[in-house]
């Protein structure tokens, strides 16, 4: 598996993020864990990407998915996750992070746009008041109803155990 160059650094991500800024592009940014990568991911993502002109994603590192969501996740490695979101045209750039939220990522990019699913309150998404008080928008897209990485893991313990 060969790396892609999408795959970018915290500074790297700085240095595009300022780049695309100053030729007067609008930049999104979305983040998440991607463990088993769906349907609904895919639509959540090709909806954000719509928003503006570049779409960039911050990515959990293995260790973060594990606070987040337990010893027995990700299901799939960071490298992976970072390699398939590499492949999907709609995202520009990935970027891991290692903290439980992006919060600190988000005030040193200041994106344009952020972006989360419409499970989220605005007012809970992490970075949310550092964007709204840098001239940014934060918005939420609907979910794709019926596709989450836990149901698929739950549909295979129920079929395989």
């Amino acid at each position: 598996m060969t790396a892609s160059n999408k795959l970018i650094t915290r500074d790297e991500a700085l240095e595009k993020v300022r780049a695309w800024q100053a030729s007067g592009k609008k930049v999104v940014f979305s983040n998440g864990c991607f463990d088993i990568l769906h349907a609904g991911h895919v639509e959540y993502l090709t909806e954000a990407r719509k928003l503006g002109d570049v779409l960039l994603i911050g990515l959990n590192s293995d260790a973060s998915v594990r606070r987040l969501k337990g010893p027995k996740r990700p299901v799939c490695a960071e490298a992976d996750r970072a390699f398939v979101l590499s492949a999907l045209r709609m995202i520009d750039a990935v970027t891991l992070f290692d903290e439980e939220t992006p919060e600190e990522l988000i005030s040193i990019l200041l994106p344009d746009i952020l972006v989360k699913g419409a499970d989220w309150d605005i007012e809970h998404i992490a970075g949310a008041g550092t964007i709204l008080a840098n001239g940014g928008k934060v918005l939420t897209l609907p979910l794709l109803e019926g596709r989450s990485t836990s149901g698929i893991i739950d549909k295979i313990l129920q079929r395989y155990s």
